[in-house]
């Protein structure tokens, strides 16, 4: 087993590193003056089992582009199975096509994957299951739920919590949360009239005088989020948390956050900090390295992975 590093997440590739107890493997992943990505793998991977690190977050085109040519390098290096390892998922808010003449950019880039030499997949916190069929290697969906049940159990166990879905797509994972605490469910109805921009419409469920807990996959400009927030606090709520998987938080999204009624933004490290991020007062980053790992040694060991969530 070996584990290779892209520029996407380092820091993430060496927490697992340390759980693993496994050095990563040298490699170089750099640029030509033109900006072409260009790898060099330094040590034999001939018959190995080599999992490849690289989320295909900010900038995503780069970091997918070193995510290819890696694992074109790997399948020429003759690995024996290669697993790309793909703790934020881009493109997968393009799953469907919302108008005429529009793509369908997460098959796409799952083709793309394949045809590099992927062996199978492991990713996090989808935003679509579905995408899983987009691929026709084997894929494993990881869920942060235990991560973020322990830090809410361990954070705010003795308040009157109710988990709220900011959106109707995510009753799922709300409901979920939301059976593993023992807690009620709020639902938020919205109305998106275009990308990026959200209306609330009417809070489903009764959240007055209770700590509201906001539970999403994604939070790229928190325009959604930080409006639920608002509606909630008018609705009587008493405090409001948010606790997110991936934290793309692009554009004015940290001092949105700021400035809203969020007492505090919990996300997980699969999407690198900016330093915006880390000096924020009201985000912070728990780690999911300690459960990729895991997976991982599974995969390797041919173990289950679904009972990681039993």
């Amino acid at each position: 087993m070996k584990i290779l590093a892209c520029n996407g997440n380092r820091p993430l590739a060496e927490a697992i590193s340390v759980c693993l107890d496994l050095p990563l493997t040298k490699a170089s992943v750099r640029r030509f003056s033109d900006m072409e990505v260009f790898v060099e793998v330094h040590e034999n991977v001939r018959g190995e089992d080599v999992f490849v690190i690289q989320p295909t977050s900010y900038p995503a085109n780069d970091h997918l582009m070193e995510l290819l040519v890696t694992l074109d390098a790997l399948k020429r290096a003759s690995a024996r199975r290669i697993t790309a390892v793909i703790p934020y998922y881009g493109y997968a808010r393009q799953d469907r096509k919302t108008s005429s003449r529009s793509p369908i950019s997460a098959k796409l880039v799952a083709n793309l994957i394949t045809a590099a030499g992927a062996d199978r997949v492991l990713t996090l916190d989808l935003h679509a299951p579905q995408i899983q069929g987009f691929f026709d290697i084997p894929v494993d969906n990881l869920y942060a739920s235990p991560v973020l049940v322990k830090d809410i159990g361990e954070s705010l166990a003795k308040r009157d919590l109710v988990i709220v879905s900011p959106d109707v797509g995510g009753v799922l994972r709300a409901r979920d949360i939301a059976r593993r605490l023992d807690a009620d469910l709020v639902i938020v109805d919205k109305r998106r009239e275009r990308a990026g921009v959200s209306e609330v419409v009417n809070i489903i469920g009764d959240v007055d005088g209770r700590c509201c807990i906001l539970l999403d996959d994604i939070v790229d400009t928190a325009g959604t989020l930080c409006n639920a927030a608002v509606a909630l606090v008018e609705a009587g709520a008493s405090r409001v948390y948010a606790y997110v998987t991936h934290g793309v938080l692009s554009g004015n999204a940290v001092p949105r956050v700021a400035g809203s009624p969020i007492e505090m933004l919990v996300i997980t490290d699969s999407i690198v900090a900016t330093d915006a991020v880390r000096a924020a007062p009201n985000i912070r980053q728990l780690t999911i390295a300690p459960l990729m790992a895991e997976a991982m040694q599974r995969i390797s060991e041919e173990r289950s992975v679904s009972s990681l969530f039993d």
